[in-house]
Order: C-alpha cells, then sequence, then structure tokens
C-alpha cells in the first residue's frame, strides 16, 4: 500500500481570462476541502465517508456547479444529479432531477445502502428524499444572481458562447452572431457550463471511492442527465481505481470515460498516470473533458484537454497540490 490519497475538481474548462481574484477563490475552497478530507483520512475514515464529506462541502458552496450554485434549465429551475461508487465491492449509489434536496451526493449515498438499487431520478428520487428525511430546501435556494444572469445571456443570444473554456464570441459589424464552434451529439450548444465538482480518494487500507455531483448545463432542456450521475462514465470505482470526471457530458457518456481508465489498467497493464493520458487521448474524439483519478497504491492523477481544471490533490507523503491552468 502506498499510503492515502485525495483529490477533488471544480470543473475542467476554464475561460483564459478569468479574473484573478475568481482563480484564487477557487484555490482557496478547494484546499478548504483537501483540508477537511485529510482530516478525515488522518483520523481513519474509510474511503467512501471522505468522498461524500468533500462533495457535501462543495455542494454547500456556490462558487461551482453543484448543489447551491447549480446551472439553471431552460425554465430557470434547478435539477441535479449525484452519483457515488465504493471501490471494494463495486457498489454504487446514483439520483437525477432533484429539486430540493440540499445534498443530492448524500441522496444517492442513501440509495446505495438504502435501496436495492442503483440509480433513483426525478419524483421517485424526491420522495425516497423525504422518506428518508434529508434536508430539504426551496428550489430558490440553489440559485444565485451570476447564473440568472448567464441564463439571460443564454437566452438572448442564442449563438453567443459563453464558455468557460473559450472567450466570449461578439457580433460583428451588427450582423448575425458568430456560430459556436462547441457541439454535442453533432449539434451546436450556446452555453455550456461545466463546472461540475468531484473528489476521489484511496485510504490507507487501499480502497478506492469517487463521487461527482453537478447541475448540468446551462440553459439545458428539463429532463436532461449528463454523465455526472452515470456509473462509468462520469464517476466510477473499483479495487484498482477511483475516477470522477467533468467537461462535455454526452462525450464523456459516449466514451464511458471513468471506466475506461480502470479497463486499460486492468486489461493494457497501464499504471494510472498511464492510464489517464492514454483516455484523455485516445478516448474523447472531439469532446472536452478532464479528470481526476487515485490508484489502491497510493497515486494521484490528473488529466485534461480543455484550457485548465480546478483541481487539487494530497498524499500521506507530504504532497498537497491546487491549481487551476
Amino acid at each position: 500500500m502506498g499510503g492515502w490519497a485525495i483529490a477533488v475538481h471544480g470543473g475542467a474548462g476554464v475561460d483564459p481570462n478569468l479574473p484573478k481574484e475568481r482563480q484564487e477563490e477557487a484555490k482557496r475552497l478547494l484546499t478548504r476541502c483537501l483540508d477537511i478530507g485529510i482530516s478525515a483520512l488522518r483520523s481513519n475514515l474509510p474511503a467512501i465517508d471522505v468522498v461524500e464529506l468533500v462533495v457535501r462541502e462543495l455542494e454547500t458552496d456556490p462558487l461551482f456547479n453543484s448543489g447551491r450554485g447549480s446551472a439553471l434549465t431552460e425554465k430557470g429551475t434547478v435539477e441535479m444529479e449525484a452519483s457515488i461508487m465504493d471501490g471494494p465491492k463495486r457498489r454504487c449509489g446514483a439520483v437525477s432531477g432533484l429539486t430540493t434536496v440540499k445534498n443530492p451526493v448524500s441522496l444517492a449515498r442513501l440509495v446505495m445502502d438504502k435501496t436495492p438499487h442503483s440509480y433513483l431520478a426525478f419524483a421517485g428520487a424526491e420522495e425516497f428524499a423525504r422518506k428518508q428525511g434529508v434536508e430539504l430546501v426551496d428550489n430558490q435556494y440553489f440559485i444565485t444572481e451570476d447564473n440568472v444572469g448567464m441564463l439571460k445571456l443564454a437566452k438572448e443570444a442564442n449563438s453567443i458562447l459563453f464558455d468557460y473554456r473559450i472567450p466570449t464570441l461578439s457580433t460583428c459589424g451588427g450582423g448575425a452572431a458568430l456560430e459556436s464552434p462547441i457541439q454535442m451529439n453533432g449539434l451546436p450548444i450556446s452555453v455550456y457550463a461545466p463546472e461540475t465538482v468531484g473528489c476521489v480518494v484511496v485510504d490507507k487500507e487501499g480502497r478506492c471511492a469517487a463521487a461527482t455531483s453537478t447541475g448540468g448545463l446551462m440553459n439545458k432542456m428539463t429532463g436532461r442527465i449528463g454523465d455526472s450521475p452515470l456509473i462509468g462514465s462520469g464517476t466510477y470505482a473499483c479495487e484498482l481505481v477511483g475516477v470522477s470526471c467533468t467537461g462535455e457530458g454526452e462525450a464523456i457518456i459516449r466514451s464511458t470515460l471513468a471506466r475506461e481508465v480502470a479497463a486499460v489498467m486492468e486489461y493494457k497493464g497501464l499504471n494510472l498516470h498511464e492510464a489517464v493520458d492514454y483516455v484523455i487521448k485516445y478516448r474523447l474524439d472531439e469532446g472536452k473533458a478532464g479528470l481526476i483519478a487515485v490508484s489502491k497504491n497510493g497515486e494521484v492523477a490528473c488529466g485534461f484537454n480543455t484550457t485548465g481544471m480546478f483541481r487539487g490533490c494530497a498524499t500521506e507523503d507530504g504532497f498537497m497540490e491546487v491549481g487551476v491552468w
């Protein structure tokens, strides 16, 4: 065993012109979450408890796109989703379409622990939450002023790209707006907010776990489900590795990105860093995404093909790093 390791992310895709103060704010939040996870690991909490604890903290802070601060649907509401997976027996839980659950990742954990199922969504998930007595809040709790403004921009300028990876394109000479170069399933999209959050952990016993949570795409169709709650796509953990992904959900779904990391380790014999590099380079086609991963040996790695990814990691030997670019 190589000791414990932890990684967190706040989304792949960062505007190159992102204000310095916003970068520093993101780094402070990621550092706080790492400190929470490190303290829990030093207290011998199992990996599955640590990933839930850290993602709850990320969901509660409005900075990233999960829980409070989630992206808005085309109707101006919030529909959240999350998943969690425990590596040793590949137990998992996932939820989608949540509108009142304060911490979606904890409801996903309850699906894993308290039901015979792996995935609950929309009315059924909300009913389960009420029966479990989890904390519920009004949908307005999740909506921030920044996201209301972002949704307004999306609706008023359908073909203007507003993306944390690429600076906004503007109209030229009063004519039509430039076409968005970003596509999903072959169709252009006008607004893309990829700031999903996630955490992966391997504890000192070598047990891996992963959790991911998001509000999804800004101005998404109601009922849209992305990669974050899909086991094997946005989240995966097994005896070898724990993975959490972020970025263009449809591309991550098509490539089953999280599971691919484990697969190339199992079947090609790659180590963690080689596996992460391989799937980012060869499994995303033209999609843009990133991921964080830990191995049972205490390794930690991240990879992305965007301009940046909000991320942080730490290991038992004292290494700690927080970065954006």
